[in-house]
C-alpha cells in the first residue's frame, strides 16, 4: 500500500477535511507498529511521528466541531480502534505533543450526559484508557523501551504519571465555551473526563497538583464539571486520612460535594459530643476543622451546616455539648467573616434567613464591639424584645398558628444559643445587679435554659431562678461567713435532675460560678463556698468547664475583666480540680 503524501496544516473551515481513507491508513500503521518490536518498526514509527502529530491535530479539530460523540463515531467508525492502538504504543505516547493530542482527542469524545448506547460505551472505554495510561502494566513494548533508555520501571512509570498529570492540568485551564458557541463541544466535558481519569490516582502524591486544580476550577457552566465518582473517591480518601489537601482544596471539595460537607459537619459533631474537652480544646478543634472558614466564604455551605445544627438541637434541646459546639462554631464563623474583604462578604441576612431580622444584628454584635457601660441597656432591650416576640407567638390560637408560633420561638432561641455571649454577659451583670433591675436579665437566662415553656411553667421557672439568684446574693454579698445549712440549700437543687418547674441545674451552677468569680468577697471565702457546693453536688467537671469558658471569653473581650478576675478564675479552677 502506497503511503499518503504529507498532510497539510488544518484549514480553518467549518469542518476540517478528513476522510475514512486517511483514518484507515493511520490505523494500518498503528496495527503494524503494535504487532512487532523490531528496529525496523521503531524506525518506521519515528519517521512518521511528525506526520502523525499533524493528523492528530486535524483529527482533534474535527472532533471539537462535531455536536456529539455519536455523530463523530458515525462519520469515523474506526476512530476508537485507532486511538486505542496509539495509546498502547509507548513510542507514540513518550512524546509530549503526541501524548497531549491523544488525551485531548479522548477528552473531546467524552460525553457529560450520554444520550445513547454509543456514547455510554465510549465513556466507559475512555475512562479505561485514561486510567490504563497511568498504571504500571508489564507491557512488552514498554519494557523494551525502558531497557533501551536505561530507565528503571518505577522511575519510568512515575515520570509517565507526572507527564500525564501535567498535560491534564494544562487542559483544565481552558475557559468554558458553551455560552459562546452552542454547536461546539464544551470544554467542561474535558474537565469531566479528566476528573473521571483521576479516580484511580486520588492517593498518588504526583496527582496532587491536578486534584487541586480540578477542585478550584471556577464554576462558569450550567453543566456539572466534576465527576461524582471523582468527588466520592476524593471525599472517602480525605475523610479516612489517606489524602492530604491544601486548605482551599478542602473548601472547594465541600463546595462541590454536598455529601462531603455533611459528613464533615456530622464528624465534628460526633467527635465533640462523644469526647469530653475543655472550651479551649473545643475552640481549637472547630477552628482547625476549616468549617467556619469555608462557611464564611460560601453562604450556601453555612446554610447546610446551620441546618444540621438546627436539626440536632431540636432533638437534644438540653445537651450542653451540642450548645457549646454551636456557640463555638458561630464565634469562629463570625471571626472568619470579619476577615473577608467587604466586597466579597455577603449580608448577615443571607446567612440567617430564618432568624428574626430585628434581633439579628443586636445579637450577632459581640460584647467586645460595644462599650461595657452600654451592656446593661443592650441586654434589657434584647430581653424585652425576646419576651414580646415569644409571648405573642405562644399566645396564638389554632393549630396552624400555634405551629408557626412554636417555629418562630425556636428560631429565636436558636439564634440566642448561637449568640450565647450575651447570655454570659447577662449572668455576669447579675452578680452586681440590684433586686429592682435583675428582672430582664433573669428572664433572658431562664429563656435560654427553658425555651419551650412546657406546661406553661416559664413563669414559675422564672420565680425559682430569682429565688436561686437571691440565695446566692445573700451568700456572697454578706460580710459574715455563710453557715453550712445555707450552703446545703444550694447543693440540693444541683445534686440531681430536679422536677419541673425548677430551674435547670446549669442555670444555678452558672450563677454560682459567676458570683464566686466576680463578687467582692475574699478569694478564700469564694473558694470555700464553690468547692463545698460543687463537690457535694457532683458537678466539679461542669463547674471547671464554666470557669474555662469564662477564661476563654475574657481573652475575647466578651467579659468584664481585670487582673483580679483572671487570678480568681485561675485559683478557683486549680482548687476544685485539684480536690476532685
Amino acid at each position: 500500500m502506497s503511503e499518503l503524501q504529507p498532510l497539510s496544516q488544518p484549514q480553518q473551515t467549518a469542518e476540517p477535511l478528513l476522510n475514512v481513507q486517511e483514518m484507515q491508513f493511520w490505523l494500518d500503521k498503528a496495527v503494524a507498529w503494535g504487532q512487532a518490536d523490531s528496529p525496523d518498526t521503531q524506525k518506521d514509527t519515528c519517521l512518521h511521528l511528525n506526520r502523525l502529530r499533524d493528523f492528530l491535530q486535524q483529527l482533534l479539530a474535527h472532533i471539537n466541531n462535531m455536536s456529539s460523540t455519536a455523530e463523530t463515531m458515525k462519520k469515523l467508525p474506526l476512530l476508537g480502534q485507532f486511538l486505542g492502538r496509539l495509546c498502547w504504543n509507548p513510542y507514540v505516547t513518550a512524546g509530549d505533543t503526541c501524548r497531549r493530542l491523544l488525551l485531548q482527542c479522548l477528552w473531546g469524545l467524552y460525553s457529560e450526559h450520554p444520550s445513547n448506547a454509543v456514547e455510554r460505551k465510549a465513556n466507559q472505554w475512555i475512562r479505561k484508557v485514561l486510567c490504563q495510561l497511568a498504571t504500571e502494566e508489564d507491557d512488552g513494548v514498554a519494557q523494551a523501551l525502558m531497557k533501551h533508555m536505561g530507565v528503571p520501571a518505577k522511575e519510568y512509570h512515575v515520570n509517565v504519571l507526572k507527564k500525564m498529570v501535567s498535560l491534564l492540568q494544562e487542559n483544565i485551564g481552558k475557559s468554558c465555551c458553551s455560552l459562546s458557541d452552542i454547536n461546539r463541544r464544551c470544554s467542561c466535558d474535558s474537565i469531566l473526563a479528566t476528573s473521571d481519569a483521576c479516580v484511580p490516582l486520588i492517593t498518588c502524591p504526583e496527582a496532587s497538583p491536578l486534584i487541586g486544580a480540578l477542585l478550584q476550577q471556577p464554576v462558569t457552566c450550567v453543566k456539572e464539571a466534576l465527576s461524582e465518582h471523582f468527588l466520592d473517591a476524593l471525599s472517602s480518601a480525605y475523610s479516612s486520612w489517606n489524602l492530604s489537601l491544601e486548605e482551599q482544596a478542602v473548601v472547594s471539595l465541600w463546595y462541590h460535594s454536598l455529601p462531603s460537607l455533611e459528613e464533615a459537619v456530622l464528624s465534628l459533631l460526633e467527635s465533640v459530643t462523644n469526647t469530653a474537652s475543655t472550651p479551649q480544646m473545643l475552640h481549637q478543634q472547630v477552628a482547625q476543622s476549616l468549617l467556619p472558614k469555608a462557611c464564611a466564604q460560601h453562604c450556601s455551605m453555612f446554610l447546610v451546616a446551620n441546618d444540621i445544627y438546627r436539626s440536632v438541637l431540636k432533638q437534644a434541646e438540653g445537651n450542653e455539648s451540642v450548645r457549646s459546639l454551636i456557640q463555638t462554631f458561630t464565634r469562629c464563623f463570625l471571626r472568619e467573616l470579619a476577615l473577608l474583604q467587604p466586597q466579597t462578604s455577603v449580608s448577615l441576612k443571607a446567612f440567617f434567613p430564618q432568624s428574626p431580622q430585628s434581633l439579628l444584628v443586636p445579637l450577632l454584635t459581640l460584647p467586645s464591639e460595644m462599650p461595657q457601660e452600654s451592656w446593661r441597656n443592650h441586654l434589657n432591650w434584647l430581653s424585652g424584645s425576646l419576651q414580646r416576640l415569644t409571648e405573642e407567638e405562644e399566645e396564638g390560637n389554632g393549630d396552624s398558628r400555634s405551629t408557626r408560633g412554636h417555629y418562630k420561638v425556636f428560631e429565636t432561641w436558636f439564634l440566642l444559643v448561637q449568640c450565647a455571649h450575651w447570655v454570659q454577659a447577662a449572668v455576669q451583670l447579675l452578680v452586681t445587679s440590684e433586686p429592682e433591675d435583675c428582672g430582664p436579665l433573669l428572664w433572658l437566662l431562664t429563656f435560654y435554659h427553658h425555651p419551650t415553656n412546657r406546661w406553661h411553667h416559664r413563669a414559675l421557672q422564672l420565680v425559682r431562678a430569682r429565688e436561686a439568684w437571691e440565695h446566692l446574693r445573700s451568700v456572697f454579698l454578706v460580710s459574715a461567713r455563710p453557715p453550712i445549712d445555707r450552703l446545703q440549700s444550694l447543693v440540693t437543687p444541683l445534686s440531681s435532675q430536679p422536677q419541673q418547674p425548677s430551674p435547670a441545674p446549669l442555670l444555678t451552677l452558672s450563677l454560682l460560678v459567676n458570683f464566686a468569680v466576680f463578687c467582692q468577697r475574699p478569694l478564700s471565702v469564694s473558694t470555700e463556698v464553690l468547692q463545698m457546693v460543687v463537690h457535694h453536688s457532683g458537678l466539679v467537671d461542669e463547674a471547671a468547664c464554666v470557669l474555662s469558658s469564662l477564661e476563654l471569653r475574657l481573652s475575647e473581650g466578651s467579659c468584664l475583666s481585670n487582673d483580679r478576675v483572671h487570678l480568681r478564675i485561675k485559683e478557683l479552677h486549680k482548687t476544685i480540680t485539684h480536690t476532685h
